[in-house]
């Protein structure tokens, strides 16, 4: 059975956007002579997506795709959505603490635990999380920081809302979901970014091997094209871009994250 899925950066304020988005794609797919479900399939659970056999279309992180799913896929293109301080289709992490830890002044490296007299409570989506996991290990592990404890919270806004009620003390979230964060949820007002990863290959489109991932891209980058500014100003997609396979499987996974 045919299945998609765009729930990376699902919400329930984002539904109405993604169902559009999904007739366009699935229209331009059918004029190429590829047959796509009706509906998205949002709550699926996401490897079972990845890898099914008859995937029309997906979203994955960067992660998962270099070290599970390359060899198994077909790599459409990346969205852009934009992000500052990236390149087109690129995206970085926003390290973020409560507003008012002040164990922490301007940077990383200035991290007092004199202050509280305690250790720092790392929260993260997932090891297996390019956003979450391993762009803050590269990023600080080099400046001789990483965490003892560590909280696994199965997603970024549940680590970014333990941050916000202090449960935890640092959590790593990837710029868009940091943007979605700050437009729709009110405890994102008590957190405040301390410092940015370097920006990576964002999180991008597959399809099965069945498929041309060519005539893939065509649909998709046609669909951003035919959205309403309303939806295109929602999903705050600019366009799709071509990031070669070869610069995701560069990227190194930490030490044991997999």
């Amino acid at each position: 059975m045919m299945i998609a899925s765009l729930m990376m950066y699902a919400r329930p304020q984002l539904d109405a956007a993604h169902v559009h988005f999904w007739q366009l794609i699935r229209e331009n797919l059918a004029q190429a002579g590829i047959d796509a479900p009706e509906n998205l399939s949002q709550s699926a659970e996401e490897f079972s997506v990845w890898k099914d056999p008859d995937l029309v279309l997906s979203q994955t992180c960067g992660m998962p795709y270099r070290t599970w799913l390359h060899a198994q896929v077909n790599l459409v293109g990346t969205p852009d959505y934009g992000l500052e301080g990236c390149p087109p289709g690129y995206y970085r992490s926003a390290l973020v603490v409560h507003k008012d830890n002040y164990a922490w002044r301007k940077k990383i490296e200035e991290y007092d635990k004199t202050d509280d007299g305690g250790d720092i409570i790392f929260a993260y989506n997932q090891t297996f999380s390019q956003s979450g996991f391993a762009a803050p290990y590269w990023h600080l592990k080099p400046r001789s920081i990483w965490f003892n404890e560590m909280y696994k919270s199965e997603g970024h806004l549940n680590s970014a809302r333990s941050v916000a009620e202090r449960r935890t003390d640092i959590a790593s979230l990837d710029a868009m979901s940091w943007r979605l964060m700050r437009e729709y949820e009110e405890f994102a007002q008590d957190l405040r970014v301390l410092d940015w990863t370097d920006s990576t290959p964002g999180l991008p489109l597959i399809t099965s091997v069945k498929h041309d991932p060519e005539v893939v891209f065509d649909a998709v980058s046609a669909a951003i094209t035919q959205l309403t500014p309303d939806d295109q100003a929602a999903l705050g997609i600019k366009g799709l871009v071509r990031i070669p396979k070869e610069d995701y499987l560069a990227i190194p996974n930490p030490p044991g994250s997999v």
